[in-house]
């Protein structure tokens, strides 16, 4: 079986242990101590007198701390224990690690406490391969720190670890030899910095460390400061005001300030995306602007820092394009992956135009929207200049860089996820369907924000003669009429992949389907092809290709159903939309803890449990964004002017709910669904 698997998390620092706290390289998951997309701390074992420690308990604190309770030996050791080990670890720009030992005997004892240290400086892209590295490990005496180093040309990555006691310290780890009073305590704490060098030996992550030396109070009033600025949510189903706290708390965890950058963006998510994430980022932050709104303006800011400027095929950059993800590991330093800067995706560039529209609806913050007025415009741009690989006036898709790019550049980014009901792959460039409704938004979008913002109304006429055109040539193109639901995709010759898939349900999130087809559409997201009672499947259950367990051909998740119950919403299909976010709340309070990425399309009658599947990752930025989304959906939150307006549309038995301090550019206002009527609940 395998064990439970223990994180800290700050940013994109991130340590990943067993249950007993301990790291060792595990060839099939990123074990260890993680930092801009390296592998500092490959090992990490603690022992007494050569006997490793199991655990008690663990009081899992805050998303950057934890502490664990150990004894030597076996679970048949246990009630004999004359000594135990609490290990306090928490995470900021470092680690560290205090390690108390308590002996529980009447008579003084005499132990040798050992970590053993090692590090391979991984890139996090090779964690199932890794290559060997020359790692250079130095013990400084006189600094009492044990240094371990990596270097390849300009490339340089350093761990050191140090302690608040004298240790004997040598190339594989740290020694004490102590003795303990009876009933008495010992006590160090371990301290591990990563150090990132570039040019001339610069510490790259110097700007971006604490003044602090450890985690102490900051991150704590960090946490507290990020909760007080969200609305305050009261709700007589408990269990929802527990969800929505730890869905703040994982936002707050997977933040980040990417290396020459002033402001923290979010990541995808642990473990595998760790960094940033165009696709993820974007939609994160259009889940949340009603919550969180202060993550949209750092993530446009920074998207427009990296737009594409030139044509490079390596890193599928075209002029307008927005990133689709950014990592800082030896792969991609050398090119051996582009994903130092890469571009290969075709779903960024126009939800960067989306999101930019829709935060200044919230904010009012039309500075913002003149300030990014040309990067806004490049991807207006860039849609059909670039977007438009056969000129039939779709946004399509194919990999420039054949080595290493990504073959499906659409959300559904899997190698098979792009199929027809019998499994057969169209030609490349494709449409999918879902970014034709994302370039239609776009180009709504852009025309208020030229008309409204930029005092620019001719450039908006053309924008909505274009959306309107894109409309039209979309709804005669990608319906299938003895079907009644619209198409995955074209292939290039305008041949339709007839796959019933979640994708349609964001064609009604982005309002390029007609009333007319709207309430079929919506029948087949709810109907039971799609709908598992967890949330809406990615693909139909009588489809050839479907697997309950495939990534993109019959899984849920949670960030899809989000934008498929906003979608329905706004077609008034509120009874539908109801449906499918209590499909995915029940879904959360079953597993609790941080909403997984991704769950099995099992009927959910047939297992009564959601199945969870092995790769998805938790916490991940846009689905505890998507618990956020469906709750502002359920409440009608819609910005209307310089008004808030609320239209609630409850499942049955969901109680009241009170969102208290919805922040925008009304100041802060209140929202209430259900019976006010009813006492609030105690608390508990």
């Amino acid at each position: 079986m395998k064990q439970e698997q223990v994180h800290v998390i700050a940013g994109n620092v991130f340590a990943i242990s067993d249950a007993q706290g301990d790291m060792e390289v595990d060839p099939r998951e990123p074990v260890g101590l993680f930092s801009f997309d390296t592998r500092f701390l490959s090992d990490w074992v603690l022992s007494i007198d050569g006997e490793r420690l199991h655990a008690l308990s663990r009081d899992d604190i805050a998303y950057f701390e934890t502490r664990f309770v150990l004894v030597p030996g076996v679970a048949s050791h246990y009630i004999d224990a004359d000594v135990s080990v609490i290990r306090h670890r928490s995470i900021h720009d470092r680690l560290h690690e205090r390690i108390t030992v308590l002996n529980h005997s009447s008579e003084p004892a005499e132990f040798t406490v050992r970590m053993e240290v090692r590090s391979d400086f991984a890139d996090i892209a090779e964690v199932g391969n890794v290559r060997q590295r020359d790692v250079q490990v130095t013990v400084d005496d006189r600094n009492q720190r044990l240094v371990l180093r990596y270097e390849r040309e300009r490339f340089a990555r350093e761990t050191t670890v140090s302690s608040s006691v004298p240790a004997e310290i040598d190339e594989r780890g740290l020694t004490f030899r102590i003795r303990v009073a009876p009933a008495g305590t010992w006590e160090t704490t371990l301290h591990v910095a990563m150090i990132m060098r570039g040019e001339g030996g610069r510490d790259m992550r110097a700007g971006l460390e604490s003044h602090q030396r450890d985690v102490g109070s900051g991150m704590h009033d960090d946490l507290s400061a990020w909760l007080d600025r969200a609305p305050q949510l009261v709700a007589e189903r408990g269990s929802l005001e527990r969800m929505y706290q730890g869905s703040l708390a994982d936002l707050a965890a997977l933040r980040y300030t990417p290396l020459a950058y002033s402001e923290r963006v979010p990541v995808g998510g642990l473990p595998w995306a760790m960094a940033l994430y165009g696709r993820d980022s974007l939609i994160t932050c259009l889940q949340t602007v009603a919550f969180t709104p202060e993550l949209a303006p750092a993530t446009l800011r920074m998207l427009a820092l990296l737009q594409g400027c030139q044509l490079d095929d390596e890193h599928e950059e075209e002029p307008g394009k927005i990133l689709a993800r950014l990592r800082y590991g030896e792969s991609a330093a050398f090119g051996e992956l582009p994903y130092a800067g890469y571009y290969g995706a075709v779903d960024t560039t126009p939800l960067f135009v989306v999101l930019l529209d829709e935060y200044e609806r919230w904010s009012g913050d039309t500075d913002l929207v003149r300030e990014l007025r040309h990067p806004a415009r490049m991807a207006l741009d860039w849609i059909d200049e670039y977007g438009d690989m056969t000129g039939d006036g779709y946004l399509r898709y194919e990999r420039r860089n054949e080595r290493q790019g990504t073959i499906n550049q659409s959300w559904k980014d899997s190698t098979d996820a792009i199929i027809d009901a019998y499994g057969r792959q169209p030609a490349f460039p494709r449409a999918t369907c879902e970014v034709q409704g994302y370039a239609y938004d776009a180009k709504r979008r852009g025309a208020r924000l030229a008309r409204e913002c930029w005092g620019d109304p001719e450039y908006a006429d053309r924008l909505e003669r274009e959306a309107a055109a894109l409309k039209e040539r979309f709804n005669r193109d990608f319906w299938l009429p003895h079907r009644e639901y619209y198409a995955l995709a074209l292939d290039p010759y305008g041949e339709p992949v007839d796959a019933l898939s979640s994708n349609i349900g964001h064609l009604l999130w982005s309002g390029i389907v007609p009333n007319d087809r709207a309430e079929a559409v919506a029948e087949h997201l709810v109907g039971p092809r799609l709908f598992s009672g967890w949330g809406v499947r990615t693909f139909a259950t009588d489809q050839h290709p479907y697997n309950p367990m495939g990534s993109h051909l019959g899984s849920v998740w949670p960030s899809d159903n989000a934008l498929i119950a906003a979608g329905l919403r706004h077609y008034r299909f509120d009874e539908q939309a109801a449906r499918i976010a209590a499909g995915i709340f029940d879904m959360a309070q079953t597993l609790g803890g941080a909403v997984p990425e991704v769950i099995a399309g099992y009927e959910r009658s047939l297992t009564k449990y959601p199945v969870q599947l092995p790769l998805a990752g938790r916490p991940q930025s846009w689905s505890s964004g998507a618990l956020l989304m469906l709750l502002g959906t359920l409440l009608g939150l819609r910005p209307t002017g310089d008004n808030l307006l609320v239209n609630p549309a409850l499942p049955a038995g969901f109680g009241r709910i009170e969102l208290l301090g919805i922040p925008g550019r009304w100041g802060h206002l209140d929202a209430y669904a259900g019976d006010r009527t009813a006492p609030r609940p105690p608390k508990t």
